[in-house]
C-alpha cells in the first residue's frame, strides 16, 4: 500500500531527474581524476548516453539499478509491482535495441550499472578506459 495519492506519486515520479544524477556526476568526476578527457555529455545519439566519446566512437550509458532491472540488486517495489515490472522489462528490452543500433552505427558500448560506481568505482573506470584502448585504431 503506497503511503502518497496516487496524485502525489505522479508528482513525485515526475521530479526523478534523468540527466545529470548522482551516479553520472560520480562517474564523470572518476574519469576526470583518472586524467580520461574528450567526452562530452550532450549528445543525439540513439539512447541519449550519459558520457561519449565521439573520436572513439564510445558511448557509456549508467543504469539506475532499479530503473534498468539489475539482476544483481534485484530491487522489487512495494507498490503496483505488475505496472513496475512491465516498464522495467520495457526499459530493459529498449536498452537492447539501443545497444544494437549503436553498435550496428560503429559505436562500441558500455553499460555501468549504479551499484558499480558504489561498490567498485575504479573497476567501472578500469571498463570504460579499456573499451577506449580497443578503440584506439579508429
Amino acid at each position: 500500500m503506497d503511503i502518497f495519492t496516487p496524485e502525489k506519486r505522479s508528482e513525485l515520479m515526475r521530479k526523478v531527474k534523468t540527466s545529470s544524477t548522482g551516479p553520472e556526476v560520480k562517474l564523470r568526476r572518476l574519469l576526470r581524476v583518472a586524467g580520461i578527457r574528450g567526452y562530452r555529455i550532450k549528445n543525439n545519439l540513439p539512447g541519449r548516453p550519459d558520457v561519449v566519446f565521439p573520436k572513439r566512437k564510445v558511448a557509456i550509458f549508467v543504469d539506475g539499478c532499479f530503473w534498468h532491472g539489475c539482476p544483481v540488486c534485484n530491487k522489487k517495489p512495494k507498490t503496483n509491482a505488475e505496472f513496475w515490472r512491465r516498464k522495467i522489462k520495457e526499459n530493459r528490452q529498449r536498452d537492447a535495441r539501443v545497444d544494437e543500433l549503436l553498435a550496428r552505427q560503429g559505436w562500441s558500448v558500455v553499460r555501468i550499472w549504479e551499484h558499480e560506481l558504489k561498490k567498485a568505482p575504479q573497476e567501472a573506470v578500469a571498463r570504460v578506459i579499456r573499451a577506449l584502448e580497443g578503440r584506439s585504431g579508429l
